[in-house]
């Protein structure tokens, strides 16, 4: 795949002028050019880029983090990007998910998973098993050890298992409160807000479920003909602080007359001002346990 520099500054945060100096500086990076000289990057640079701003972060200067080998790199990284802390059981379905992922293994994958399920059932299956599989893909992505086709497949499979469950569920009342939720227009990884979606129902939630790449103005569609009491949206890629504040007071518009709730990347998110009306979840147990039973509250009363 094809990127262009503003691509890479909202994939990375970086901003394209930084992103040019890198690379005039210390040749940080080696874009093509089409015949326009327009610069293109592909998969390998992405990911370069986003290991440059992962150890810059940690706090080696980008002088010297160019002026190392790709192996010395790699040690940093292995170093830096360090796996979830997960019990053996856990390791056990985690391993093998990927070694059937990697062959592309539908039927040995799908009868492993279920099989996590049926023990753990779907929520605690999502937090010992499916969650940190999804962050060791892409931290396997990250050094090259994936390819894209393998992370889609075991995301897809993932994503199914959730919608299947979400399927079974009641309808909510009528009297419940009603979420809408949703991923900004360049945003795609959605297994996190599906996952919500699935508590929410649980416990008895109306939910709108719009999925990844939404624009501002299908949010304002929605506000025009329903009634939102809950706005929920993750940020989940880096991107320059000027560029998520903007979509902040946008959005923040949009929605004034419901209670906002953000959750996803803490890099970004931390340096964001001006978000006092927004409730920010920093960890799923924030988020399940910030989740009232409209069932059990009508009991009560």
């Amino acid at each position: 795949m094809n990127y262009s520099i503003s691509d890479l500054e909202q994939l990375s945060g970086i901003h394209s002028h930084t992103i040019r100096i890198w690379e005039q500086r210390y040749n940080a990076l080696s874009p093509t050019r089409t015949e326009g000289n327009t610069r293109l990057y592909d998969d390998k640079q992405l990911r370069k880029l986003l290991n440059i701003v992962s150890l810059n972060k940690s706090g080696l200067k980008i002088s010297k983090i160019c002026r190392l080998s790709d192996e010395a790199i790699e040690t940093l990284l292995d170093e830096q990007l360090t796996y979830p802390s997960i019990d053996e059981e856990a390791e056990y379905y985690i391993s093998k998910l990927i070694g059937y992922g990697l062959s592309f293994d539908e039927p040995h994958f799908n009868h492993l998973i279920d099989e996590g399920i049926k023990k753990l059932g779907l929520s605690g299956c999502y937090r010992k098993i499916m969650y940190p599989l999804l962050v060791r893909l892409g931290l396997m992505w990250r050094k090259d050890d994936i390819c894209p086709a393998h992370e889609h497949f075991l995301s897809n499979i993932i994503r199914q298992k959730i919608f299947t469950h979400i399927n079974h569920l009641p309808e909510a009342p009528s009297s419940a409160a009603r979420w809408l939720l949703f991923l900004p227009e360049d945003e795609d990884h959605d297994i996190g807000l599906l996952f919500a979606n699935y508590m929410l129902r649980m416990h008895h939630h109306q939910v709108i479920f719009l999925g990844s790449k939404v624009p501002l103005d299908s949010i304002k569609r929605v506000f025009a003909s329903l009634n939102v009491d809950q706005v929920l949206f993750f940020m989940i890629k880096s991107r320059s602080a000027s560029v998520a504040q903007k979509y902040i007071g946008q959005l923040s518009e949009i929605c004034a007359s419901a209670q906002i709730h953000l959750a996803g990347n803490g890099q970004v998110i931390s340096k964001l001002q001006n978000i006092g009306h927004i409730n920010w979840f920093k960890t799923l147990d924030e988020f399940e346990a910030s989740i009232p039973n409209p069932l059990l509250h009508e009991r009560n009363f």
